[in-house]
């Protein structure tokens, strides 16, 4: 079998291309476009997003010409300008997930109600899913899986992203035998639980990014997640609610994650967690009990053991996740995805004391961060997965700061997408 370069250099030969369909155009769909018209094998020729001027901007920034871009409102018009050579943008996702000509859609827009109906309809249409969207994929990702698996094609998270970078090291790991004593990333930035849209501003617009990301980011609801699809992805578990959040090196990372006993941080080996100090890489901690192997280990200077560290000190986001596109369509493999039921979920939990009455405004907002717990726990308490929450979510009851809020204290928009496929997987798993 070729390997996926050389695969998408045969491709080009043949005048082939892996078409794909893009719903989302903010920092990640950007820098997807930009690297797909560069590579071989591959091409974009459609972007739906909600301004269609945005989707216009992201394929000039990419070297299209302003003529060769056409806003389409129907299947037949987007299919007419890429048959042309043209390219195609559109207000419609679901124009995206409908053309012949599209073999994969990638779903970046961070909006898990978006997320949940792109992946739905692509699936339907017999599309393959890459799903940047993480805060979907750890509230439905498990049932979509399933109907992806069902249907003969590929669901499956992003490379590049934190996630599908620390599932390749796992893969690596574990397929040699290694026991994974715990999993992680590096994180980027300081950790405040009060972090919200206004404070977060002046620095979300001198690095050019959107507040509502940066809060996220800052308020650790996006760790959370991340390692909440590596933990479904994986059956590592978090190593307890909220995680612990260490701070060392590299180097320091064989001692941190072992056992309290053995002067680490855990109760038990197999979880997930995350480290200041590290960042952009991600690793994984790893141990074996072969003298063989240990004695190996040594002499490449991976240390003495018990635990050894495997460590990527980069991730690439948006720039890797083509390969994975192109690895669900020639090879029918997901980079990462869920293994089964829900092994962890990330819970709700009040940014400050809320009111009865109040709207919520889920990730990224002033009102709840997200916290990562098994499933098991979060099922006993009926507690709430923050990718339900959306501007129609409304508190039955007062919640104190801090507190985890549970599905009876909230009325839920009951004809949302991802609400109603929710509900589906519970029954199911």
């Amino acid at each position: 079998m070729l390997n996926l370069n050389s695969k998408l250099k045969e491709l080009e030969e043949k005048g082939g291309k892996i078409n794909i369909g893009l719903v989302g155009t903010g920092q990640m769909g950007r820098g997807i476009v930009d690297r797909v018209l560069r590579m071989r094998g591959m091409n974009i020729p459609i972007i739906a997003n909600r301004t269609i001027e945005k989707a216009r901007e992201t394929f000039e920034l990419a070297g299209i010409s302003p003529q060769d871009v056409y806003e389409v409102n129907t299947v037949s018009q987007a299919e007419k300008a890429i048959q042309q050579g043209k390219y195609a943008v559109t207000e419609d996702f679901e124009i995206v997930t409908e053309i012949l000509p599209v073999d994969v859609i990638i779903e970046a827009t961070g909006v898990p109600e978006v997320g949940a109906n792109t992946a739905l309809k692509s699936i339907y249409n017999g599309k393959h899913v890459v799903m940047l969207n993480v805060e979907a994929d750890v509230t439905v990702g498990p049932i979509l899986k399933k109907m992806a698996d069902s249907a003969g094609i590929v669901y499956t998270g992003s490379a590049g992203d934190e996630p599908g970078a620390i599932k390749e090291l796992f893969d690596f790991a574990d397929s040699m035998g290694f026991k994974v004593v715990a999993a992680g990333k590096g994180k980027n930035n300081p950790l405040n639980r009060e972090a919200n849209p206004d404070n977060m501003r002046p620095e979300a617009e001198t690095r050019g990014i959107n507040p509502r990301m940066l809060t996220s980011f800052v308020d650790a609801t996006n760790t959370m997640v991340e390692l909440t699809a590596v933990a479904n992805a994986t059956g590592l578990i978090p190593s307890c609610r909220g995680l612990v959040g260490p701070t060392g090196a590299v180097k320091d990372l064989p001692k941190i994650f072992s056992l309290k006993e053995d002067g680490g941080i855990l109760d038990k080996c197999g979880v997930v967690d995350f480290v200041f100090g590290i960042a952009p890489g991600v690793f994984i901690v790893v141990t074996t009990d072969s003298p063989v192997t240990k004695q190996i280990m040594s002499y490449i200077s991976l240390g003495d053991g018990p635990n050894y560290v495997f460590y990527r000190p980069y991730h690439l986001v948006c720039v890797e996740t083509p390969l994975s596109a192109a690895r669900a369509v020639l090879y029918k493999e997901p980079t990462i995805s869920p293994i089964g039921a829900p092994v962890a979920e990330t819970i709700t939990v009040a940014k400050k004391d809320l009111k009865a009455g109040e709207h919520l405004d889920g990730i990224g907002g002033y009102t709840v961060y997200g916290l990562i717990d098994t499933a098991e726990n979060a099922k006993k308490e009926n507690a709430l997965p923050i990718g339900l929450i959306n501007e129609n979510t409304v508190l039955k009851q007062d919640v104190k700061k801090g507190q985890a809020i549970s599905y009876n204290m909230v009325e839920l928009e009951n004809d949302s997408t991802i609400l109603q496929l929710r509900r589906i997987q519970d029954k199911f798993f």
